[in-house]
């Protein structure tokens, strides 16, 4: 069984889509109603950048959805489709494009709105996000409780075993990281990031969102979507909004989710985005599935042939 898995943000890079585009009428239709979408260029942003501006938070999630959803049309073209779909973060919206629970256009309007929510939660350099490399999760959390005085301080995303990001105030962060070295870990590696998602401290952009979300014209997922909330398959329209809405201050669990997909019969996984950063966490996560990243058209075109007789 095969599952598309669509990263989320830190995976962008300018010159993204440009080859899919310049080579493929279907990808490239997909670039030319996201600009329709969304009133602006978002062709030139991810062919020609700049990064400072790509990489802004409001205008990074539109370009990754709209990135992986030129690679799903490329797949489905040639009849590669998956059995289940989820996203990291951010791509579990590309993965509700590709199920067609969600409306493309209103899907980038969407991460647009909560790129720029989550922005205007937490003022600049009032919260962070740390990774906590070779300590367990029960092991991180107990760290962040014990270094919150107060403040908050979370695991955010529980990546694969041995690496977990912890978020929260810029303090606390700092504090959580050196009561996991103390507790064990390996390394504590800050993140370059321009807020901390996945915390309490994004409930405001939660507050913002969830009315917008709920006001979505919705479908029934074509395939089931293992949901970053709680690792459980959403069948329907309805409990996959609600797992979106509370996926804002929720974190990511992304161990969980692939263990349930591999639960589920998947044992191929194709990283539908720019990078390959689901797959290295899948590889650590389950050491006998297949794994490849498709990007560009020759990543279509060797995923196409290598699945067709999946």
């Amino acid at each position: 069984m095969i599952a598309f898995v669509f990263p989320g943000q830190g995976s962008q890079k300018v010159g993204m889509g440009q080859a899919l585009a310049e080579q493929l009428p279907e990808s490239r239709e997909v670039f030319e109603q996201a600009n329709a979408a969304l009133g602006l260029s978002l062709t030139a942003l991810c062919f020609e950048g700049p990064e400072d501006q790509l990489r802004l938070t409001e205008n990074t999630q539109p370009a990754l959805v709209a990135a992986s959803t030129a690679i799903v049309r490329a797949l489905s073209e040639r009849s590669v489709r998956p059995d289940f779909v989820a996203g990291h973060s951010l791509g579990e919206y590309s993965a509700h494009v590709a199920a067609e629970t969600l409306g493309f256009g209103d899907a980038l309007r969407t991460v647009r709105n909560r790129g720029r929510y989550m922005q205007e939660a937490v003022p600049v350099g009032e919260g962070a996000m740390a990774a906590i490399l070779g300590l367990d999760a029960d092991a991180v959390a107990k760290a962040c409780d014990e270094a919150a005085n107060g403040e908050v301080v979370s695991p955010a995303n529980l990546n694969a075993p041995g690496q977990v990001v912890i978020a929260g105030s810029t303090a606390a962060v700092e504090r959580a990281g050196a009561r996991a070295k103390e507790l064990g870990a390996r390394r504590v590696v800050p993140l370059p990031v321009s807020a901390p998602f996945h915390c309490a401290l994004m409930q405001p952009a939660q507050d913002r969102l969830a009315p917008e979300l709920r006001g979505l014209v919705v479908a029934d997922p074509m395939v089931p979507i293992v949901a970053n909330l709680d690792a459980e398959p959403k069948r329907d329209g309805a409990s996959a909004i609600e797992a979106l809405v509370a996926q804002v201050t929720a974190p990511v669990r992304w161990e969980q989710v692939v263990r349930r997909l591999a639960s589920e019969g998947v044992d191929t996984y194709v990283e539908v985005g720019p990078g390959s950063v689901l797959s290295g966490l899948i590889r650590k996560i389950d050491r006998e599935a297949r794994v490849m990243s498709v990007c560009d058209p020759d990543g279509v075109e060797q995923a196409a042939s290598t699945l067709a007789s999946v």
